[in-house]
């Protein structure tokens, strides 16, 4: 008998986090933080399964909300094998070790103003150390090309596809005997849609009895991306003629690589005009650097200009500012710059400098790219807040504010139920990775459009398939 059980994104969209079992193997398909109210007690809390006993550990994609307490999981016991495509392990060494520093940080803020209130036992020990996140790198891994078989014990074979998500990111097909039946397991991790910017398509999947999929956006239709394009330079353009700056809070995996490309673009198509452009976060940098490195993992169009030894995410203009005196500089650039910095709902990091140094003046603009998380400065911003409290100062809210949807880097409903129509030999159908309300929706849509029931998984609740 097989069993699931999941312990995150499960009538939610983070701390991804599953548990198959095949006899007595145990597979555990990501192990991601939660992220968003309430998320810190989730996250220190102990695993509700024995980590000893997890044989193995397989990586969708580099997401903190995929990856994130993976190095909580080997200090905690985990010694199995992880499974992922070789970009996700170089992009998780890098997001892990940034996800420590951060908590090292918090942690010494928080130690701070605790010792002043006399309370400094009631401060948390960080979630994990750069140290613990070397150790994850320690464990024996097992990197797979897309399609390549990596056979397990008692003849399970695990099989990685293109999601078309981020860089190196995969649905993970899971194949084994059950009571003398073939099986196959899929779970989809993150899906992107068709037609990117920078990454090639996902993959199809031609067959899965038991299908777990992600349903993030499975409520809606995206805006198409050619639109919300033309919605960026015109912003861009207009910001710049009247000697404006453009602050761009960005995701340093995927969109900002997305951003450069698209600059890059209007640059050599004399679209954007003259201006200095700066990529202000030493993460997206790393991360930039990574996408270079594995151009067959990008589209058609990016792979063919990185092969005649051209770096689509660079062009003369662009200026990286990995310092922190370098990110400091950046003030003195009174107008027509273009800063690309994080974090991307501006919730901390290098963004929020800028924000407090131009948020203020009617002649500069603040583009999002990505959505918004309720509670998020962000999201505030774009709510119409005429203030904001940056660093415990009041900052009046007179840039014009640009939001930009379609750069979604999740398959919207229209794009799930093509993926899922060409599935064949289906019997069970999982929704995970999405809101409550937005999964409700798109299991009376599937079933409309296909005559099956989409079952909604709850949180730790086992399922015998």
């Amino acid at each position: 008998m097989i069993h699931v059980t999941s312990y995150g994104a499960a009538q939610g969209v983070t701390g991804s986090c599953h548990l198959l079992k095949i006899g007595s193997i145990r597979i555990l398909v990501d192990c991601g933080l939660f992220q968003g109210e309430g998320s810190d007690e989730k996250n220190y809390e102990p695993f509700a399964f024995d980590v000893k006993k997890i044989n193995y550990l397989i990586l969708t994609h580099g997401h903190l909300d995929h990856i994130g307490r993976v190095a909580k999981l080997v200090k905690e016991g985990f010694n199995g094998t992880i499974i992922a495509t070789k970009p996700t392990k170089e992009i998780a060494k890098i997001m892990l070790l940034d996800s420590a520093k951060i908590l090292k940080e918090e942690y010494k803020t928080l130690k701070r103003k605790a010792r002043r209130r006399g309370d400094e036992e009631s401060v948390q020990e960080p979630l994990y150390s750069e140290g613990d996140v070397h150790n994850v790198f320690t464990k024996n891994w097992h990197t797979l090309e897309y399609f390549a078989e990596f056979k397990l014990k008692q003849h399970i074979v695990v099989t990685l596809a293109n999601a078309g998500h981020i860089l190196g990111s995969a649905f993970a097909m899971i194949d084994a005997q059950d009571e003398g039946k073939h099986k196959r397991i899929v779970f989809s991790g993150d899906l992107g849609s068709p037609n990117r910017l920078i990454i090639d398509n996902p993959d199809k999947l031609e067959r899965a009895n038991i299908l777990y999929v992600e349903s993030t956006y499975g409520d809606r239709v995206h805006k198409p991306l050619e639109q919300s394009i033309e919605e960026f330079k015109k912003a861009v353009q207009i910001t710049l003629k009247r000697n404006g700056n453009v602050i761009i809070p960005s995701f340093a995996l995927e969109r900002t690589q997305e951003i450069l490309w698209l600059l890059h673009e209007m640059h050599d198509n004399g679209e954007l005009p003259k201006c200095r452009v700066f990529l202000d976060s030493p993460l997206a940098i790393k991360a930039t650097e990574l996408y270079n490195k594995y151009p067959i993992h990008l589209s058609d169009e990016l792979e063919y200009y990185k092969g005649g030894d051209h770096n689509p995410f660079s062009f003369k203009w662009l200026e990286t500012t990995p310092k922190s005196d370098q990110s400091m500089a950046i003030n003195s650039v009174k107008k027509r710059s273009i800063i690309i910095a994080g974090s991307g709902m501006c919730s901390g990091g290098r963004i929020m400098h800028h924000l407090k140094h131009r948020l203020w003046n009617p002649k500069n603009s603040i583009v999002f790219v990505g959505f918004q998380v309720e509670g998020t400065l962000g999201r505030s911003i774009i709510d119409g807040a005429k203030f904001v409290k940056i660093y415990s100062e009041e900052i009046i809210v007179k840039a014009q504010v640009f939001t930009i949807n379609g750069f979604s880097a999740h398959a919207d409903q229209s794009e799930l139920l093509d993926w899922i129509g060409g599935v064949k030999g289906l019997d069970t159908l999982c929704l995970v990775h999405g809101e409550v309300d937005n999964m409700e929706i798109f299991a009376k849509v599937i079933q409309e459009r296909f005559g099956y029931e989409a079952l909604i998984v709850e949180p730790k609740v086992t399922l015998a398939l």
